[in-house]
């Protein structure tokens, strides 16, 4: 007998239990007919990509966001279905790859630091808010992310680019929100202290 995380008829039944268009339903119904997984691809590749450009550059998204799916095909068996919006997960695997390139990140935010002029990353159907793209190219808020620890720095950026709740956040990375709280309070002072209190994008919820 099949697992029941895979069993087709679990599937088919598990399926019916979440929301019609949801990402736990394609994901329930990828156990039995992996090409649906590929919808999931279409919905978030490009958000995805832009994430990883504005963290570790064009040069490493396109690579970081297959493999991101590549991970998320071989763990979907385990998603939990009860959580309809699949970003938070996506997120949570990706951050975990961004994490074996920590050196990169810190070099390119010491670069545009060091830069006179506003970098811009570009990317496919690009549609960041333009006040957060152009922050993020600022010589002295790249100095500050550079500073900041890697879990201070994945919270601050979650929640500003890729526009997750703290709840999000929290699920994205397995930690508590308590502590999402916590980081998110540290990252933003000591930004906003970078930026002489003028930065509006982080202030609380």
């Amino acid at each position: 007998m099949l697992p029941a995380a895979v069993h087709p008829v679990s599937a088919v039944i598990s399926e019916r239990l979440v929301q019609p268009d949801s990402d736990a339903r394609l994901i329930v119904a990828s156990r039995h007919d992996p090409e649906v997984f590929a919808e999931l691809f279409d919905r978030y590749s490009a958000m995805l990509y832009r994430y990883v450009a504005k963290r570790l550059g064009p040069e490493v998204a396109d690579d970081l966001v297959g493999e991101t799916f590549l991970v998320a095909f071989q763990k979907r068996h385990r998603y939990d279905a009860e959580h309809h919006d699949a970003r938070p997960w996506l997120f949570g695997i990706i951050t975990k790859l961004i994490s074996r390139h920590r050196r990169t990140e810190a070099a390119r935010y010491r670069a545009v630091e060091r830069s006179p002029r506003e970098v811009v990353t570009e990317g496919p159907a690009d549609r960041v808010a333009v006040g957060v793209s152009a922050a993020a190219t600022r010589p002295a808020l790249a100095g500050a992310l550079a500073g900041l620890s890697r879990g201070d720095r994945d919270v601050l950026l979650l929640v500003a680019w890729a526009d997750l709740s703290y709840a999000e956040t929290a699920d994205a990375l397995g930690i508590p929100v308590g502590t999402v709280r916590s980081r998110l309070n540290r990252a933003r002072r000591k930004v906003r202290a970078a930026l002489g209190d003028t930065n509006p994008l982080l202030d609380e919820e």
